[in-house]
């Protein structure tokens, strides 16, 4: 059972916004429980536990260095196929991308199952659901969003990793 005590949040910035970081004490082991998209007007939270600083530390040197490797540990989410899914993502080099239909064939799903798993994935940036696009395009990121902040933040991934 989660205690207040036992889960932290923090606002740290990035280029395309902000970064809400969760941390969670799961079986004695602190872990990153979520990771949001925040929008550049959302009040920033200096990380104050070790994990949360690592995390802020492995991002700003992501943003420097599309190449950097993110090394922290992460609550176990989500359903076996999602799992399925942001592991396949995993396997996607920086500056390349792969379909929703190429990932649904390699795990034998469908297409609109693996857009679903990358719109859930409760750890983006970490686990790159950003390079999953769609055969026509970009495709969807994360949730229909209106203004379209979340493919923004994509494009600037994109972008960022050398694929746009």
């Amino acid at each position: 059972m989660t205690t207040p005590a036992s889960t932290e949040y923090c606002v740290i910035p990035a280029p395309f916004g902000c970064l809400g970081v969760q941390t969670e004490l799961v079986d004695d082991s602190l872990m990153i429980s979520k990771i949001d998209y925040l929008p550049p007007s959302t009040a920033l939270v200096a990380p104050r536990n070790e994990l949360a600083k690592t995390f802020s530390r492995q991002c700003v040197q992501y943003f420097k260095d599309a190449s950097s490797i993110f090394d922290v540990p992460l609550k176990p989410a989500g359903t076996a196929h999602q799992q399925k899914v942001w592991n396949a993502t995993l396997g996607i080099e920086v500056g390349k991308t792969s379909t929703y239909g190429e990932i649904a064939k390699k795990i034998k799903s469908g297409p609109r199952a693996v857009g679903t798993a990358c719109g859930a994935n409760p750890y983006p940036l970490v686990t790159p659901c950003h390079r999953v696009v769609s055969a026509q395009g970009l495709g969807g990121f994360m949730k229909e969003d209106s203004p379209g902040f979340y493919r923004q933040i994509k494009i600037w991934l994109l972008k960022h990793e050398g694929v746009l």
